[in-house]
């Protein structure tokens, strides 16, 4: 039931089977449906999602009725509005399965206690913050430095298994730019 996620944690530790056991009594799992959101943007993100089928995406909407997706959540990814899980402050960004999905997700007042049981459980969830935060550090230099067609082909290596699975208008999003221009690129 946790095998993928505990093989995510062992990226970064090694856990013993009393350790798994009390993180397993504090994990949850829920199956959720495409289209469905899981976080709206205004709430609080109270709980940090680990996705074992399906995916997710984060995104933010515009007072206009646009929508920016800024990342995708496939399989052995995590989601969740950090700034808001950690700071207890409004989500600025929704999060909503683009799939029929599976989580496994913890809450911060769970993980926090985890913390203080399980000291290296701190290091693993530092360790996937930094590499998130070099992940938005280098989607934030690419979206201001870089032509369409390379943030596309950059979006190709990093999801190359979301092409034909979720709407176009998303991953146009993603690059910040139209559907039809996204159409034209790919015909290229």
């Amino acid at each position: 039931m946790y095998e993928l996620f505990f093989q995510n944690l062992a990226k970064h530790i090694h856990l013993e089977p009393f350790e798994k056991h009390l993180i397993e009594n504090r994990l949850q799992t829920k199956t959720v449906s495409k289209n469905d959101v899981l976080l709206q943007a205004g709430a609080y993100c109270r709980n940090i999602y680990f996705v074992t089928k399906g995916c997710l995406r984060i995104f933010q909407n515009h007072p206009d009725g646009s929508e920016t997706s800024v990342l995708f959540c496939p399989k052995n990814w995590w989601a969740c509005d950090i700034i808001s899980f950690s700071q207890g402050l409004p989500s600025v960004y929704s999060i909503e399965a683009l799939e029929d999905t599976e989580i496994n997700f913890i809450s911060s007042t769970h993980l926090e206690e985890l913390y203080n049981e399980l000291p290296k459980l701190e290091r693993f969830f530092r360790i996937l913050f930094q590499n998130g935060f070099a992940l938005y550090q280098a989607r934030l230099t690419l979206a201001l430095s870089s032509s369409a067609e390379v943030r596309y082909a950059l979006f190709r290596k990093q999801y190359p298994t979301l092409m034909n699975r979720i709407a176009q208008k998303h991953i146009a999003s993603y690059l910040g730019i139209t559907p039809v221009f996204l159409s034209i690129i790919r015909k290229r």
